[in-house]
């Protein structure tokens, strides 16, 4: 199915576009997607096939203009320990206005062909867990400190 959402960060575009880059090099953005997939998708996991998240691949993000995109991969694995891809999705960052940025998720979510899991179920462990995501990358890129634990805010 597609998904998609998005949430706004009070940080310029350059400044998010640099520190979501950090975030991907130092691991941080992997740890907020364990989180998240916890949060929104483990209760759904296995009714959807899915034993758990087991890889997180990105690329990026990549400038094009005043638009940073970075392209993220979920991977889990079946009950038999295959690796699946559960979301192919892009994060955007764009501008809006001059001190702010809409940080953005599009893509596919998927299931396991033949898993016994109801759209509706499938569709909100899916918003949930990409809505999870969103906050913590925003969370991380509006106060930096939180990273390292500085602040009460956690990406990881």
């Amino acid at each position: 199915m597609f998904i998609g959402d998005e949430t706004r960060a009070a940080v310029t575009a350059a400044a998010a576009g640099t520190r979501l880059a950090g975030l991907a090099r130092g691991g941080s953005l992997a740890g907020a997607s364990y989180a998240a997939w916890s949060e929104g998708a483990a209760g759904a996991a296995p009714a959807a096939g899915f034993s758990g998240l087991v890889a997180v691949h990105f690329r990026g993000p990549v400038r094009r203009g005043a638009v940073s995109v970075l392209i993220l991969r979920w991977e889990a694995a079946d009950a038999n320990g295959r690796v699946f891809p559960v979301l192919d999705a892009d994060i955007t960052l764009v501008p809006d206005g001059a001190q702010a940025t809409v940080i953005g998720l599009a893509g596919v979510w998927r299931i396991l062909p033949g898993a016994e899991l109801d759209p509706v179920t499938a569709r909100q462990a899916a918003t949930a867990a990409i809505r999870s995501l969103l906050g913590r990358i925003a969370t991380a890129i509006t106060h930096p400190a939180a990273r390292s634990g500085e602040t009460g805010h956690a990406i990881g």
